[in-house]
């Protein structure tokens, strides 16, 4: 009789919700670490049950566990093994497991409840029967708790990366005691980093590595150009506060006061839908603006084959949240179009303003609606401004490359099973 065949060593990836439509750049970073060879196991705290998904989410070669199961049979079954994981914890390392359950309780104050140190043992036992090495969590709010508590459990090492909204509106001390536990930790942005590294006081541990678009998908499209008349203006993105829609459309009315015909498709779900249609309403733009809705990746290309001018006009809200270097305009970018931009956070990372597009202080209709006047009346400008653009991407911001760049932070050469990976001096995703 032959004995189980051990798995091989995996890296464990854990997000908060998988599928998600709009959560792109978790999509594209987990097809680039698997086209660079990272043999991954997904781990999720929940499915969310979107009745959209990307299509290239059939493409992802890892199955997804679901921590938590809503309703069914699943979800019994899903506490029966959390249960199960948690005795076996407990009485296999015993000290260890009332150690992680005394800080689960002392961080009560943070997370609200028990539940990450609940799920955090449900995900050690799997951790250990896919023979994971190293667990990286997406997220630095819940993801990050989980793999921290992880840690705790079982002494496997573990990373986490700060973004936006989960670095800007997290707390500092909890922030700081998970960096401390972690192997390393990612940002998307420079000036992700640059908060990070404030907020923690250290350089050590932070690690810059921009995500990356698929720049065969996104690609330029003939086009008409930005002198047809009306200009066409493309905008992409949840519809919540920080995209800086309001802005926008102020931006349009001020172009049509201006006699400059203008029509502005956006593409995108959220709360602040029905809020945003009034406005428009209010401003007269019932007949420019068109609401598209949540978009795949396919729908997404389609509408910038057919646009002019794509805008972020993105803000940094009262309680801190903004946007980090927002995936649909690298996508834009990578698609040849010119682009409009606040200069928020990361953006200016990504536009070099006047080069690959052109930067507007956040919050600035008129700003805005001057610079949408200027692409519209200097075609020569909107074309030099898109092959900048396209440039930019293919050059900094490529999935396949960042891919195989961010791998060996993960997945050193030959890797020992116990060896935790090893960070290089060098930042990820720089040329």
């Amino acid at each position: 009789m032959t004995s189980p065949r051990r798995p091989g060593p995996t890296l464990g990836y854990l997000t908060k919700r998988f599928p998600r439509l709009s959560e792109t750049f978790i999509l594209d970073e987990i097809l680039g670490l698997e086209s660079a060879g990272v043999p991954l196991r997904l781990f999720a705290i929940a499915n969310p049950m979107e009745d959209v998904t990307q299509p290239d989410v059939v493409k992802v070669a890892s199955p997804v566990t679901y921590l938590r199961v809503q309703g069914g049979p699943g979800a019994a079954i899903g506490k029966v093994r959390t249960l199960s994981a948690h005795i076996r914890l407990a009485v296999a390392h015993p000290v260890r497991y009332r150690t992680t359950l005394r800080s689960a309780w002392a961080d009560r104050a943070t997370s609200g409840n028990l539940r990450p140190f609940v799920d955090a043992g449900r995900l050690a036992v799997e951790l250990r029967r896919t023979g994971a090495i190293h667990l990286h969590a997406a997220f630095a709010h819940r993801p990050a708790s989980i793999a921290r508590y992880v840690h705790q459990l079982t002494g496997l090492p573990f990373s986490f990366a700060a973004h936006a909204k989960d670095l800007y509106l997290s707390d500092v001390d909890d922030l700081a005691v998970k960096a401390h536990d972690a192997s390393f930790v990612l940002t998307c942005s420079g000036a992700a980093e640059a908060e990070l590294k404030a907020r923690l006081g250290t350089t050590a541990k932070v690690v810059l590595a921009y995500h990356g678009v698929d720049t065969d998908r996104f690609r330029p499209a003939p086009h008409t150009g930005a002198d047809a008349a009306p200009l066409r203006v493309l905008a992409v993105g949840r519809l919540v506060a920080k995209k800086g829609y309001p802005v926008l459309l102020n931006a349009l009315r001020q172009l049509a006061d201006g006699g400059r015909t203008v029509t502005c498709r956006i593409a995108g779900g959220g709360p602040d839908r029905a809020a945003l249609t009034a406005l428009a309403g209010e401003l007269g733009l019932d007949q420019v603006v068109t609401f598209v809705g949540a978009c795949t990746h396919q729908e997404v290309a389609a509408e910038f084959a057919r646009a002019d001018v794509f805008v972020q006009a993105s803000v940094v809200l009262s309680d801190g949240d903004r946007d980090g270097i927002p995936n649909a305009l690298l996508e834009a970018m990578a698609s040849g179009l010119p682009v409009v931009a606040s200069a928020v956070s990361g953006i200016p990372e990504a536009v070099d303003d006047g080069v690959s597009g052109l930067l507007v202080a956040p919050g600035d209709a008129a700003g805005l609606a001057g610079a949408l006047a200027r692409l519209r009346d200097d075609a020569g400008l909107a074309r030099s401004l898109a092959s900048g653009a396209r440039a930019a991407v293919v050059t900094r911001f490529d999935r396949r490359v960042l891919g195989q760049r961010l791998a060996p932070l993960f997945w050193p050469q030959r890797p020992h099973p116990l060896s935790p990976p090893v960070v290089p001096a060098s930042t990820v995703g720089q040329p």
